[in-house]
């Protein structure tokens, strides 16, 4: 167990989280029970002012959520000092059972509330307000994901054993660990590299044709496309180490946080492409072409500054 003053202020804004979001959780029900617009009774006068606090509330905890999860990157890396063979992120995830999936669980979260987020905007910028019952539907589920992310999160730090060796980024990613990501490294590099820019350019594609759903569909391969050929092939150029796959190590300061930018990037890039689905609008589809290109560029210029710099490419590991 590690109670150091980060992991404390994580575990009382977990606490805060489960009080608001389980008042918003009954209100919700109620919700999804008795909201009927044309009502001219006083349940549902009470039921329209709920609403109204519910998605205050719900934006207040995105809006912490956000910084939040960078928090929490920064504290896995202040434990990984503590540790022992830990150097990253990495290895404090993978130091416990449910690390990894906590992690996927906390983005998958971060997705939905942005989601929500926007269906909540089209509703209120509507008279008739058509998605009312359907964004409380929505959270009820979301309220579920977070409860068992927070439910993690503390079982993960209650889990902590100091004084036991864990793995380092360095075995984690490797053809030797027994992980999920070990069977990428039996994939060819080239392959993958060539998904990453086919997936673009289908975007692309899709973007000039304004077909909703293959946009969509289109920008869910490509944050699995952009992650496997980050970790596999952009990320040694990076590091400039073509042993080296750790996701977690350039958000280090060695590496000028570039982590953030890309993983932001491309946050912002395939969460407005999602969006598209059921708010087909054309600045939709810019903001996540903007974002998806920029992502492609920074990867890019990795490689051919390297290249240009050495005459050579990394040979893959």
């Amino acid at each position: 167990m590690i109670l150091s003053p980060e992991v404390l202020t994580l575990l009382i804004l977990d606490f805060l989280f489960v009080l608001f979001t389980s008042i918003v959780f009954v209100i919700s029900l109620q919700i999804w029970k008795s909201w009927d617009l044309n009502s001219t009774l006083a349940s549902q006068y009470t039921l329209e002012k709920r609403s109204f606090l519910a998605s205050t509330i719900i934006k207040f905890i995105f809006v912490i959520k956000i910084p939040l999860f960078l928090f929490f990157i920064f504290t896995l890396d202040k434990i990984s000092n503590v540790l022992t063979g830990a150097m990253c992120g990495a290895g404090v995830l993978d130091a416990t059972d449910v690390g990894n999936y906590l992690i996927m669980l906390k983005v998958i979260n971060i997705y939905l509330f942005a989601f929500w987020l926007v269906l909540n905007n089209s509703d209120l910028q509507n008279p008739t307000q058509p998605y009312t019952k359907l964004k409380f539907a929505l959270f009820s589920f979301i309220y579920i994901l977070l409860i068992f992310e927070i439910y993690l999160e503390v079982d993960m730090f209650f889990s902590f054993e100091i004084e036991k060796l864990v793995s380092c980024c360095g075995s984690l990613y490797s053809s030797s660990s027994d992980s999920l990501i070990s069977a990428l490294f039996h994939v060819d590099n080239s392959l993958l590299v060539s998904l990453f820019y086919v997936n673009y350019l289908f975007l692309v594609i899709f973007y000039f044709f304004k077909n909703n759903y293959f946009f969509a569909l289109s920008n869910t391969l490509f944050v699995i496309n952009s992650v496997f050929s980050l970790i596999m092939f952009f990320g040694t150029y990076i590091y400039e180490l073509p042993s080296h796959h750790c996701p977690f190590c350039f958000l280090q300061t060695d590496y000028y946080f570039v982590g953030y930018f890309l993983y932001g990037a491309l946050f912002m890039g395939t969460f407005n492409g999602l969006v598209v689905i059921f708010k087909n609008e054309l600045k939709y589809y810019k903001i996540s072409m903007l974002f998806n290109s920029l992502y492609l560029v920074v990867v890019s210029l990795y490689v051919g500054v390297y290249y240009i710099r050495n005459g050579v490419l990394l040979s893959p590991m």
